[in-house]
């Protein structure tokens, strides 16, 4: 297993996730509400930074390998997913939304390994609405994390918990977009196999 730079932050990305659903754990009488969620907004953001900076400097560094181009989508993938689910369980975030979410993970990442099983990856390869779809996930989860105005002194910016749905019912429109996309390119090579397995 190669170790390097941006293979450590892939790491380190998947290492804060059980801190961001651990801080909500925390007893109230030790930490309030509100401390809990700067907390682990602050801790999300640091994680999905991560995932910015450990593609740029693989590229950067040319240290890019099969394995590093494995963990760093199972980590993107964890991160959300464990996030979704702490906001499902603090009842600010609707199932539904996440299952969409996760369920599109899920499918994807089955329908990109079975491609390239058959050498047809370069089909269904990451794209712009992909690349959107998770921009708005990115932010919207730091911001119902928060779950509050962000005030700076004295003024109200704007409301993080309004945004923050706004942006994750964007992202789970673009979610099952983008997955019918996905679908419509590796619909040939699927129809072929059927249609070689009658």
């Amino acid at each position: 297993m190669p170790f390097n730079l941006p293979i450590f932050l892939t790491w380190l990305r998947i290492v804060l996730i059980p801190l961001v659903v651990g801080i909500f754990y925390i007893p109230d009488v030790m930490m309030s509400v509100p401390v809990k969620n700067t907390i682990a907004m602050l801790i999300f953001v640091l994680a999905a930074l991560t995932d910015w900076f450990d593609g740029f400097l693989a590229r950067k560094l040319n240290q890019t390998s099969s394995f590093g181009a494995f963990l760093d989508p199972v980590a993107d993938k964890l991160m959300v997913t464990a996030a979704l689910l702490i906001l499902v369980e603090l009842t600010r975030l609707n199932a539904v939304i996440a299952l969409v979410i996760v369920g599109r993970e899920i499918t994807i990442s089955a329908l990109r390994e079975w491609m390239a099983q058959i050498g047809a990856s370069r089909s269904v390869a990451v794209n712009s609405l992909g690349k959107f779809k998770t921009a708005c996930q990115m932010v919207a989860i730091p911001m119902l994390l928060y779950d509050g105005p962000l005030v700076f002194e004295g003024h109200t910016l704007f409301d993080a918990r309004v945004w923050g749905l706004w942006l994750v019912y964007v992202a789970a429109f673009l979610t099952i977009w983008s997955m019918l996309y996905y679908m419509k390119l590796a619909w040939p090579q699927i129809r072929d196999r059927v249609d070689a397995a009658r």
